[in-house]
């Protein structure tokens, strides 16, 4: 049975974990992966580095625990976008809109995703959910006759690419004299888009 002692107890190591996450990801932002040392980690929170470990076993578990919820969150905005009555090429270009508009929004959680550089890994890479969600929205234009006979993941890597350079562009080169942000996406999703409808009977 809870008291108000652990319940309280609780609730501080659940405050200090969500403060150690959030010194952290700032700090591999601006050190990158190689320099970052839980150290360092401590010194900003302001704790031992003991302390650190009863909740990160290790520097990679705990860039694993950021990118995983960089991805959560991600993969939370691309459902809510694509959760709508409206038809599938309108639903994947809200979708496309909500991924862009996550980077811009939360842009060290972007770089954690996919910008900051770790010791390469082996092995081939999963999928992560988002891109799976992409894939399905592409899926659901081609069943519902909106896109041309296109190979599925093709098309779907081929859009990912074109958000994901103009979202890590946006992120990383703000001082860049881009024209207006809001045009600039939309172009960029037009040009992915429109060569994959369909057009006239087949």
């Amino acid at each position: 049975m809870e008291t108000p002692t652990s319940t309280l107890r609780q609730r501080r190591k659940e405050e200090l974990r969500e403060r150690i996450l959030d010194a952290a990801r700032a700090l591999f932002v601006k050190v990158g992966y190689e320099a970052f040392s839980m150290r360092k980690l401590a010194e900003k929170v302001g704790c031992s580095a003991g302390n650190l470990y009863l909740y990160f076993e290790s520097q990679e578990h705990l860039f694993r625990c950021l990118v995983d919820d960089s991805f959560a969150e991600l993969e939370r905005e691309l459902r809510a976008a694509l959760t709508s009555k409206h038809d599938p090429v309108t639903q994947l270009r809200r979708g496309m809109h909500a991924y862009i508009d996550f980077g811009l929004r939360h842009p060290d959680a972007y770089r954690i995703a996919f910008l900051v550089v770790r010791p390469r890994q082996h092995g081939a890479i999963d999928p992560h959910a988002s891109f799976k969600t992409l894939r399905t929205a592409v899926s659901a234009c081609v069943a519902a006759r909106r896109f041309r006979k296109v190979d599925v993941e093709l098309a779907s890597q081929a859009l990912w690419t074109a958000l994901h350079g103009v979202t890590s562009l946006l992120v990383q080169l703000p001082q860049f004299p881009w024209v207006d942000s809001e045009r600039l996406i939309a172009t960029v999703i037009d040009h992915a888009v429109e060569p994959l409808l369909r057009r006239g009977r087949s």
